[in-house]
């Protein structure tokens, strides 16, 4: 299948594809939509901090009825393969279709989360043509690294009280829910000294990743842990060392694919390689039917004589990160499969005066993010390590009952020959929660095509679901029924 560039979705997300977009760099994306609205003389406001909220007037015969909502966010998560040159500040992303008809990046991740959201929505402002109530299209800013453009936004800013949520879908599915969560920063204080030994470079790759709110329960690896069991089980078996740095991880909300650490060590070199070997074998056991490609790498540097991390700091920072909570946590006994509270241990990274361990949180339920917030806390404490928090943000809880809900599972029928919408409990956090906050009968379903691998540079986008859920979603924009729903805000 080709990526035909004359579907309006398919220009528009094309279009996305050219104007890098990583989180806090959506300005010139945000002043392409703003631009994009004023050349078709629509209702536009752009915040300070970039996001869009665009209005377009209903099409005859819908004049009088309430406002709907189509919301999207501008960024993406920038990671590429190891070795690939490319600056998500400066490249377009190179895109091609393969062999089974999927749309994917060359080296890099692709940004259908959420271009492709982005790129319905332009498509259906741009559509003269179609049949829709009065629409507000949200165009949000720095969602994947703790929805803090919609948390900037007020209930001013919005004249909706029913929401078509663009992020995800999955085509066949619905959202019903999602997790609220928050970052605790632990920042681990280190001292240097000067060193002269045998100086390795230990890398952790060839992990797969993936989104650590729909990936968490599946068992991946996560190099920084592993890092931080290397490391440990190297001090346990008797091997003095110094670290040098450690680094691993660029997006919070990731597990983790890559970790270096830069060691010094005066123990015998086959010992340290052995150490290495007997970790590798129980992690390569363990991981085997999850994430088989680990690996280990360790470089020799031979002489080393500079800065180190003293004793107390290389072992503070290595016992802290070594027993610090990750992962899958809790399960619903309510809804099955959907994993209610888990954490992610996403980015460590070196600074001059310490080692910053971010840990992403994530739960449907307020008190067990606290309980988490407090268990890292209360750990941090015996390593006169400092915890802050950054970027809390709500959760959306199941709601029985949605007349839009019911609708799109109606439309969904009568396109799909009788089949049944699914509906999913996730655990990821999404914008509709910020929404629900502002308005308690904010009534939300979500819609999207196929994609898969998000946040991974084997990220795709599935070009036939891509069709048939711009389809579906049209359909169901002109066949709301406005008189079953809640009257919006004036």
């Amino acid at each position: 299948m080709e990526f035909d560039l004359t579907k309006p979705y398919c220009h528009y997300f094309h279009e996305i594809c050219q104007i890098p977009h990583g989180s806090k760099n959506e300005k010139a994306l945000s002043d392409y939509v703003v631009a994009f609205a004023k050349d078709h003389g629509f209702e536009v406001h752009q915040d300070d901090m970039w996001n869009v909220v665009v209005r377009k007037p209903a099409s005859k015969g819908y004049e009088d009825k309430p406002w709907i909502m189509l919301q999207a966010h501008l960024d993406m998560v920038c990671e590429k393969e190891p070795g690939v040159e490319f600056d998500f500040e400066k490249d377009a992303i190179q895109t091609y279709v393969d062999e089974n008809g999927w749309l994917r990046a060359k080296g890099t991740t692709l940004g259908a989360d959420d271009g492709m959201g982005v790129a319905y929505m332009l498509a259906i402002l741009d559509d003269p043509d179609l049949k829709h109530p009065p629409l507000e299209c949200v165009f949000t800013v720095q969602e994947e690294i703790g929805l803090c453009g919609a948390l900037g936004m007020s209930a001013n800013d919005i004249k909706s009280h029913r929401m078509v949520s663009l992020d995800g879908g999955g085509e066949v599915q619905t959202a019903v829910s999602s997790a609220g969560g928050v970052m605790a920063i632990s920042e681990v204080p280190i001292t240097y000294t000067n060193v002269n030994g045998h100086g390795y470079t230990i890398t952790v790759t060839g992990l797969t990743g993936g989104h650590s709110g729909g990936l968490i329960d599946k068992e991946k690896g996560n190099a920084n842990k592993i890092m931080a069991r290397i490391l440990r089980e190297m001090v346990h078996r008797g091997i003095h060392l110094n670290l040098v740095d450690i680094n691993g991880g660029e997006k919070d909300n990731a597990i983790t694919r890559e970790c270096v650490a830069h060691i010094v060590s005066n123990d015998d070199a086959n010992t340290i390689k052995a150490s290495l070997d007997q970790t590798f074998a129980e992690v390569f056991e363990e991981l085997e039917f999850s994430d088989a490609g680990v690996k280990f790498v360790i470089t020799d540097h031979e002489g080393y004589d500079g800065c180190a991390m003293d004793d107390a700091s290389s072992k503070r920072v290595i016992d802290y990160l070594y027993l610090i909570p990750h992962g899958f946590r809790h399960k619903s006994m309510k809804i099955e499969g959907l994993t209610l509270t888990s954490l992610n241990i996403g980015v460590v990274k070196t600074h001059p005066d310490h080692v910053m361990i971010n840990a992403s949180i994530r739960s449907a339920m307020d008190n067990a993010v606290d309980d988490l917030v407090l268990t890292i806390s209360t750990l941090a404490s015996y390593f006169d390590t400092p915890v802050h928090e950054e970027a809390r943000y709500p959760g959306w809880n199941y709601s029985e009952h949605s007349v839009m809900r019911d609708r799109f599972r109606k439309v969904f029928a009568d396109l799909y020959g009788g089949a049944e919408l699914k509906e999913r409990a996730g655990h990821g956090g999404t914008e509709c929660s910020v929404f629900r906050k502002m308005f308690d009968d904010m009534d939300i379903i979500t819609c999207g095509p196929i994609s898969e691998n998000a946040h991974t540079p084997k990220e795709g986008l599935n070009l036939e679901s891509f069709d048939r859920a711009y389809k579906l979603l049209t359909t169901f924009i002109a066949s709301v029924d406005m008189e079953e729903t809640v009257c919006p805000k004036d």
